[in-house]
């Protein structure tokens, strides 16, 4: 059943977007009496039954139920600022995975800078946020964050129940053995850029209680790591 997300409810009544009731007017079809799912963006799904077919299309809630597909950790993943479009990858991949947020970092190694163009770069990341969402059936739209600064990023990883930092260096403790115990619900996990943390931000980071961890023996890319450690955890944790 086609699923959507939407905050405008007014009584039992939701109201679409522009961009959804255009999808389902000329790409569904869809008519008047038909169901669909709209999550509330707060962890619930809602069976409806399509009221009207304007510009902005309305259902009325036949059932409300919780969304099962929200895992019961928070991870947040601090990623450093990647080349190109791959930003958009790692975003898409870890929403379906089930990261609860992302915050876009400015690493000492980061080739791409925080500029002018980073609120168009945000509302696209959020787009693709929101479709992957969509796609894979999520109880929320996961948020994407202004960029940080490292040290910014670290102060701020602080509120959560733990941190984690893959690092090459770190040869003994992996995610296992980092979660041993973990009954906490929050966790930031900080992935480099292309060329990686320097041994001064790994330092900074380890003073501010964030932990390193190893992934194995290989050494991943920076779109690979983070939906592997995202991954890891969930299956561990969840």
């Amino acid at each position: 059943m086609p699923k959507f997300f939407s905050t405008e409810l007014t009584g039992d009544i939701f109201t679409l977007d522009s961009d959804d009731s255009k999808h389902i007017k000329t790409v569904l079809r869809a008519e008047i009496g038909e169901r669909i799912t709209i999550c509330d963006c707060n962890g619930y799904d809602h069976l409806c039954e399509i009221e009207e077919l304007g510009k902005n299309v309305t259902a009325r809630v036949i059932e409300k139920t919780v969304c099962e597909s929200e895992a019961a950790k928070n991870i947040v993943l601090f990623q450093g600022l990647p080349k190109g479009d791959k930003m958009e990858s790692i975003i898409q991949k870890c929403v379906e995975i089930g990261v609860n947020a992302f915050v876009p970092v400015a690493c000492e190694r980061s080739i791409v800078k925080i500029d002018k163009k980073e609120e168009k770069k945000i509302q696209r990341w959020q787009k693709i946020s929101l479709s992957a969402a969509k796609q894979s059936g999520r109880g929320i739209i996961p948020a994407v964050l202004n960029p940080m600064t490292f040290k910014n990023a670290v102060l701020y990883a602080k509120d959560f129940d733990m941190a984690l930092i893959p690092y090459e260096k770190e040869k003994e403790r992996g995610i296992r053995e980092a979660i041993k115990g973990f009954d906490g619900k929050s966790i930031a996990v900080f992935i480099g850029p292309e060329g990686g943390f320097s041994e001064d931000e790994i330092a900074f980071a380890t003073e501010n209680g964030v932990m390193p961890i190893t992934l194995g023996r290989r050494i991943l890319r920076t779109e690979t790591a983070g939906p592997v450690t995202a991954a890891v955890l969930l299956y561990e944790l969840d």
